[in-house]
Formats: C-alpha cells, structure tokens, sequence
C-alpha cells in the first residue's frame, strides 16, 4: 500500500502542470486567479507550464484529483479526507475552495468536521435598480411569477402580499403610515420603514410558488437566488424572515437542473456556515437544503416541511430504521417537541448541556441514544379557529392532509426502512389515516410492511372537548376545521377509528398510548382537559397516563424522566431486531 501511494505521489509532481504565478500567489495565502481562455479552437494557448511541487502540496492537489474521479467511492473518500484535515495553512484551504468542482463543495458543506475555509465568501450582489429598494425588487419578482397551476391559498398569498407592498410604498413616498390593506396598525411616524412585516408576506408567498417547479425556474431566470441572498444578510437578525428564504431555497433545489445556479450563487457556503448554528431550525433548515443538493449520497428528496433532525450530516454509521415525528394542532416540527419549560431552563443557555436541557429532545437525546435511527420531524399549518388561519381558504380535512404527508413522506424515502410513528394529538389521527391510506396503494404498500409500532401522546381517537367549547372562548367562535373533526360526534372520526383498530390488530402494529390528566389553559378564558382519558384508549397497546397537561404531554422534564425513558424502551424493543441486523 504504501508502495503505490508513493509512486501515486511521484507521478503526480511530474503529471501537474499549473501556471507558476497561481503556486506563488496560493503560497502567499492569495486566491487563484483563473486566466480567461477562449473556446475557439483555432486560437493556440498555452499559459501553463510545468512546476516542481513541494511535497507537502501533493497531498492537497492528489485529493482534489481523486475528488473528481470517475469512480464515487474515490471521490466520496476524498471529500472525507479533505473534511477531517486540520493542519492546513490557509491558502490550501482556499485553493480547495477555487479549484473543486460542485460535488465536492456540497460534500465538505454536508461533512461535520469540515472547516469553513473551505468556502469561498458568495460572489458580490448584483447593485439595486436606481430608486428601487429590497422591498420593491421583491414585489416585482413575485409579481413576475405565472398565475397558473395555482390553488385558492397560493392566489391568496400572491394577493395579499402585493396589495401589502403597493400601500406600503404609497405610505413611503407619502410620508406617512397609515393601517394596511390587512387591518395591521403600521408605526404613525415615518424614520424605519417596517419593510420585514410587507416582505414577510411575500416571502411566505413566494415559498407557496416554489412548490411548483416551472415557478422555480422563473425565481431564477428572475434574479431570485441573489435578491434572497441580499434580503438574508439584511434580515441575520430574524429567524422568521431567513427560515422562510431558506424554505424557499430548500425547494428549488428539488430541481436538480437548478443545482448549478445554486451553487455558483453562493449559497452552500452560506448553508455550510448555517449548519454549525447552535439554533437547531436553522441548523435543521440549511440540512434540509444541502441534503436536496448532495445526489451523491442522498437519494431521498426532502419537501416542503420535511426536516431530518439525524443525521443532518454524511455519516458512516449505517442507518437501519425510521422514526417519525408528527405534531398536532397548534404544533410545529422543533417546538412541539421541545423539553418541558422550567425556571431552570430558562436561566442556563440550551446548547451548553444538552442532556440538562434541549429546545429539540428526538434531535439531541434520542439520536445520541439511538445512532443508528433517521429521525424526521414533518410540519404543516393547523389553526383553532377560521379567524385565525393563515390561509382563510385553506380548509384541509385530516385526510387531505394525510395524502399531502404521506406523498411528501414516501419521497423522502419512508417506508424503505422499518419505521416507527410518534404522534402527538391531531397528529395520531393523521398518521392513522395515512397508514389506511397507504393500505389501499400498491406502490405504498412498503410503508404498511416496514411500520413496526406507532406511539400515540394524547391523541383523540374517540374526539375532544376542544370544539364544544366554541362559544365560551373568543378565539373559537368559528372554529376551524380540523378542530370541527375532533368533535365526539364526527362520523369521519369514528369511522376512521373503526376501521384503524381492526386494520392495526390484523397488522400487528405495536402500539403505545400516552394521555394527559392535568387541564390545560385555552387562552384566559378557560381551563380544558383536551383528551381525557377514555378517548386516549385506542383499544390496543398499554394507555399510560402521565401527570401532565395537553401541551406538555410530549415534553419530558428531563432526559431521565419517565415519560423519555419509556418513550426509549418503546422505540429500542420494537426495533430490536431491525437494529442488531
């Protein structure tokens, strides 16, 4: 072996030529300027000539030639070696970051231990049209984007966003503030322009576009990639606005086609910065985006509102099962799933002590506990009630949502492992739904073979209180279709327990039921018991119930605490098998 590396060593220092000015300027921690060189193949050029290369530079050109090697186990061991290198001088770092190609960029930005000078700053914004500003040029790029394939929420979105934008740069020119096209008291004196809020609408707009892949195409033939790229350094300061740019971004790169343009912009550099974040969203966001990049290893492609909490970087250890997390009403894909709020954990910093407290519990405990599962964590809009939804449009029944899931699920590669559900109240009945759904599908039948137990935290397979209390509290005097679903007398919630009871026992799922007993407060209104106990009983599996309210049913105290410990023991016995293979 070691033979055949130095003669690799050897002819390579014969086989390299460069240009002998770009080896000085790299040694003098330069950058490599690249000669512009026609394509005319009559024209003859010849700006290169032959260099003797000292030897502790071989190392670095040999990996960037096996980085580009027809072969993709070589090269997938080359980004390794490049990642885990830490003795480097600075210009070798850069002249990397110059000379490798796409595929090695995103490997080293998916690589944990890669160091960020690896990447090169993002090539400098193009400058603003004269009198025009962010907001504007963002107005002008949704309003360039076709209005076709759109549904009712999109067209709402798209509506409300540049309605928004027209009084707010009315308001600017005029001098003055004044309430907006959606009945939101703007500031009265006109020093800052409150351009976040209006850009907010348009982004959230634009997200619902990049669903659509011909609309991806016109966010980058439009100067899209640049103009977000301008809005998330202007906006480093708020989450909201970046998650949103960067929800977008995680869209277009389902296009492989787009890949290139991506890239050249700039934005692995930014999302391979963004991974090291210690904010687990935003961490988890540029994952999501980097993973839709990597076809070298990832063969899955992760939608809108798919986030895999582990593991977020290339890993050798081998990935045997699938656990899943589905939150309900109200939820999200971090939040919901957070460790249980305390004076203790408000006063120490999160990321110091993961094992003391964790904004995300399945991403810090139950990967270090369990290395070996894919954890994904999926999210999707729910409201109380129809004066408070985002999309007045948008009524979406459990089982439009669970088709929506379970497509977005299969495409990230669910079912192709074993799999195990975690479901948090509304969330259970989605997953439930998606299971009978999947049951009826041929090409989904491998989701039904390899699901092995579901849990079930305060999930309300009999119905809930929740709507019956539409007219005691202000917020759910029109309440929202979703919770109408939960009423104990929906006959679509009967049927859809019915018929998952006898489908889960013919199956053999196991199952596991949490239920609350403590009330939880709805509003300042009123004080719930949401699930009691009775409509926790799915009719299968042991019903555990847990001194705790709605909310924090699914939030341990601590990692120690009962309600992680056995969530554990549940995962790691009906996984056994699958694990130890």
């Amino acid at each position: 072996g070691s033979l055949f590396l130095t003669y690799e060593v050897l002819a390579l220092k014969k086989a390299v030529t460069l240009d002998t000015q770009v080896v000085e300027r790299e040694k003098m921690k330069s950058y490599i300027y690249v000669h512009t060189v026609s394509l005319d193949k009559g024209e003859n050029h010849d700006p290169f000539s032959t260099v003797d290369i000292e030897d502790h530079e071989c190392a670095v050109w040999l990996l960037l030639r096996k980085s580009k090697s027809d072969d993709k186990t070589t090269r997938l061991k080359a980004v390794q070696e490049m990642s885990e290198t830490h003795h480097w001088h600075d210009y070798q770092y850069r002249l990397i970051a110059q000379a490798c190609d796409p595929k090695t960029l995103i490997g080293l930005a998916r690589s944990k231990e890669s160091d960020l000078r690896f990447f090169l700053l993002p090539p400098p914004l193009p400058s603003l049209k004269e009198d025009s500003s962010t907001e504007e040029e963002l107005r002008q790029l949704l309003a360039s984007l076709p209005q076709t394939e759109l549904d009712e929420c999109i067209q709402y979105f798209t509506s409300l966003a540049l309605s928004e934008s027209s009084q707010s740069l009315a308001a600017q020119k005029g001098g003055l503030w004044c309430f907006g096209g959606n009945g939101l008291p703007y500031a009265e004196s006109f020093g800052e322009v409150p351009s976040a809020t209006v850009e907010m609408f348009c982004l959230e707009a634009i997200v619902k576009h990049s669903e659509i892949s011909t609309h991806c195409d016109k966010i980058e033939a439009n100067g899209g990639l640049q103009l977000l790229q301008r809005l998330y350094r202007l906006h480093k300061d708020c989450p909201k606005v970046q998650r949103n740019i960067m929800r977008i971004i995680g869209n277009m790169a389902l296009n492989e086609h787009l890949h290139s343009s991506i890239v050249r912009s700039g934005w692995v550099s930014i999302m391979a910065e963004a991974m090291k974040s210690d904010r687990i969203m935003e961490a988890s966001h540029a994952a999501r985006i980097l993973a839709n990049l990597d076809r070298e290893t990832v063969q899955e492609k992760y939608q809108d509102g798919v986030y895999v909490l582990h593991p977020q970087y290339r890993t050798s250890q081998p990935i045997k099962a699938d656990v899943l997390f589905i939150h309900g009403l109200m939820g999200a894909a971090f939040k919901t799933w957070r460790q249980q709020d305390s004076e203790q954990a408000v006063t120490e910093k999160p990321m110091e002590d993961e094992d003391r407290y964790t904004t995300c519990w399945p991403k810090t405990w139950l990967a270090k506990d369990c290395p070996a599962l894919r954890i994904i964590s999926v999210e999707y809009d729910t409201t109380l009630s129809d004066w408070r939804a985002r999309c007045p449009m948008e009524r979406k029944s459990i089982a439009f949502r669970s088709k929506e899931l379970l497509r977005k699920l299969r495409a990230a590669g669910v079912g192709d492992r074993p799999v195990v559900w975690i479901s948090h109240s509304m969330g259970g009945l989605l997953v439930k739904k998606m299971l009978l759904e999947a049951s009826k599908k041929p090409e989904m039948s491998a989701v039904i073979n390899n699901t092995r137990g579901i849990i079930f935290y305060s999930v309300p397979h009999h119905g809930s209180h929740l709507a019956e209390y539409s007219v005691n509290v202000r917020y759910l005097l029109f309440p929202s279709l979703e919770v109408k679903e939960l009423s104990k007398d929906s006959p679509a919630l009967k049927t859809l327990q019915d018929d998952f009871l006898e489908f889960a026992k013919d199956k053999n799922f196991q199952v596991l039921n949490f239920v609350e007993t403590l009330p939880t407060y709805i509003g300042s209104m009123i004080k719930l018991h949401v699930v009691p106990v009775e409509s926790a009983d799915l009719g299968i599996g042991d019903l555990i119930p847990v001194d705790v309210n709605h909310l924090n049913i699914c939030k341990p105290k601590k990692k120690d605490a009962f309600l992680y410990q056995r969530t554990l023991q549940f995962i790691r016995e009906t996984l056994a098998k699958d694990l130890e293979n």
